[in-house]
């Protein structure tokens, strides 16, 4: 019976730390997405019906549209369980305007984001603060 016990454990420690690979690389992903420019790539991290959804769809294709966007994270918490998740990001950006290279756009803060599983898949059912993506002219 012991031994049964500790191959479960074994097993759930296994499966979290997948599941928080799994987060981790959702995330650099999305990171390497803006840096890239492609923001269908960016968007399909989320939950469409997500709260906001709309909005964050339409700030980050005007900020990839407008500018080039250099995006890096670091991870402060994956809190959760096979289902669920809460993260929270240090996410920082560099946005340089394509019409004026001499304005650049310093941003970092923290992400918070709420995450479920859907079909094998995890998808971002929240984030805060929705804004930090928006293009630098719409923040002013």
């Amino acid at each position: 019976m012991t031994r049964r016990i500790l191959l479960a454990v074994l097993a759930g420690s296994c499966l979290q730390g997948d599941d928080e690979q799994e987060i981790w690389d959702l995330f650099t992903g999305m990171a390497a997405a803006l840096s890239a420019g492609n923001a269908e790539e960016f968007l399909g991290a989320f939950n469409h019906a997500m709260p906001g959804y709309d909005s964050l769809e339409t700030e980050v294709t005007a900020l990839l549209l407008e500018n080039e966007v250099r995006s890096s994270i670091e991870l402060i918490s994956n809190d959760g369980d096979s289902t669920a998740r809460a993260v929270a990001l240090d996410w920082s950006m560099q946005i340089v305007d394509m019409q004026d290279a001499g304005s650049v756009t310093q941003r970092r803060d923290p992400v918070r984001c709420q995450l479920v599983k859907q079909k094998k898949k995890w998808r971002i059912t929240s984030l805060a603060p929705l804004n930090f993506f928006a293009p630098p002219k719409a923040t002013r």
